[in-house]
């Protein structure tokens, strides 16, 4: 890969808009937005961890862990695709759709998942993501 590359991956969710999963500039990489939906699917609620909704958008299934798990699985698979590794993360930027409700189980995940790498981290919430998801990840790696 040159310098200032761009970065798609099938094995990835697909992105929601004009955007590659990642860039390389110099030796960082940069991912979009990351979250939970499936690879190979679209922006379908069916396709989010932990996550069923009625007709009207109701939940009527949540699961924030399954959320949790599948977001950190999408962005392990993203920095490998690129040339990276979950262990050449330096910052993480979270976006939580509920602070309050969620951030106690995303705490806990995040210091199973980080135990051996302990990035930079800034949490925020925010009042909706692009789909029906819980949580986004905009993460900064390194590469060789």
């Amino acid at each position: 890969m040159s310098d200032n590359s761009r970065i798609s991956t099938s094995k990835a969710p697909k992105a929601l808009g004009l955007y590659p999963h990642a860039r390389k500039v110099g030796n960082l990489l940069f991912l979009s937005g990351v979250g939970p939906r499936v690879a190979g699917s679209d922006s379908t609620d069916s396709e989010v961890p932990g996550l069923k909704l009625d007709k009207s958008g109701n939940f009527i299934e949540f699961d924030f862990e399954a959320q949790c798990r599948s977001v950190f699985e999408n962005v392990r698979i993203i920095l490998e695709e690129s040339g990276s590794s979950w262990d050449k993360l330096v910052d993480v930027t979270v976006f939580l759709v509920h602070m309050k409700r969620d951030f106690h189980t995303y705490n806990r995940l995040y210091a199973e998942f980080f135990k051996d790498n302990c990035p930079c981290r800034t949490t925020v919430e925010v009042n909706c993501l692009p789909s029906p998801i819980a949580i986004e990840l905009k993460c900064i790696a390194t590469i060789d």
